[in-house]
């Protein structure tokens, strides 16, 4: 049985041989019947910025359509597929995770809003930052390697502040303590830490993480753990052939029957139901 397709590039296996990675839209799409089917990368982050034409496109269980100057941010990991109208032109940049992890400090907010997919209007600053790149990535000037670092950095920050600005402000105080609980959960959902390990982690007593992220998000931090489970769940069932009892071990599950309860208890359907609704219906919820 097999899992999701991982493509190390942008439809490739090979290793990424560079600072970044640059690619035209229709250079890849137009070879594949402008349809890239479902796939993720497991050490790549891309922002793909659609200058002209349109797109169906999922990421994870959620289907957009991505319209003329818009960028999506498509974070490791994330499943996704597109379907171009013949024609399409964009840009697609790709950087290794660990490099634009050296960038994103904690406690500023980027990796939060970096982790999920997400799409943005484009503007004439995301434009011409994309085109610097591409510009500097084709050159074999001095400095070349430096220079595609901060402009690529710049990108990611440009992209995180326009998915900020899509969201409600926050003002609360506690928001930077929200941001730090998300990333370490982002980093360590499949070792099952309790609330307690991650409150020790940052700091403060599991009742008042509880409090800040009830607040901010409406769930307490256990049911945000759970989440992120469950979401990564609901992507192999999605998109592997692998067997519900093969996912349980991958997420951490010793006993594959307590993954299933889990599972049931928080979408309401068994692992298996969830697969062959699927199945039947082509397209996850």
């Amino acid at each position: 049985m097999s899992g999701i397709e991982s493509y190390n590039l942008f439809g490739e296996y090979a290793d990424l041989p560079d600072v970044v990675h640059c690619e035209t839209i229709e250079v890849r799409s137009s070879i594949h019947d402008w349809a890239l089917k479902p796939h993720r990368h497991g050490r790549l982050h891309q922002f793909l910025f659609l200058d002209s034409g349109h797109a169906d496109a999922r990421f994870d269980a959620s289907e957009i359509t991505l319209g003329p100057d818009t960028v999506a941010n498509v974070p490791t990991g994330c499943v996704h597929s597109y379907r171009f109208t013949p024609g399409s032109t964009g840009w697609v940049v790709t950087v290794a995770s660990e490099v634009l992890d050296e960038w994103l400090a904690e406690g500023e907010g980027l990796r939060p809003l970096l982790s999920r997919p997400a799409q943005i209007d484009g503007n004439d600053r995301l434009r011409a930052v994309t085109r610097a790149i591409f510009t500097e990535h084709e050159g074999r000037d001095f400095g070349r390697a430096h220079a595609l670092r901060a402009q690529v950095a710049l990108l990611a920050g440009l992209v995180a502040r326009g998915i900020a600005a899509g969201r409600e402000e926050d003002t609360a105080p506690d928001s930077s303590l929200q941001r730090q609980f998300e990333a370490l959960v982002e980093a360590h959902f499949t070792e099952h830490f309790a609330v307690s390990d991650y409150a020790a982690r940052l700091a403060v007593t599991p009742t008042h993480l509880s409090r800040v992220m009830r607040r901010a998000t409406g769930q307490p931090a256990s049911a945000v753990i759970e989440e992120r489970i469950v979401r990564e769940a609901r992507r192999n069932l999605a998109y592997s052939n692998l067997t519900v009892a093969e996912i349980a071990y991958a997420l951490g599950y010793q006993d594959p029957a307590y993954f299933s309860r889990v599972f049931s208890r928080a979408t309401g359907q068994s692992p298996r139901a969830f697969r062959q609704q699927i199945d039947t219906s082509g397209s996850p919820r």
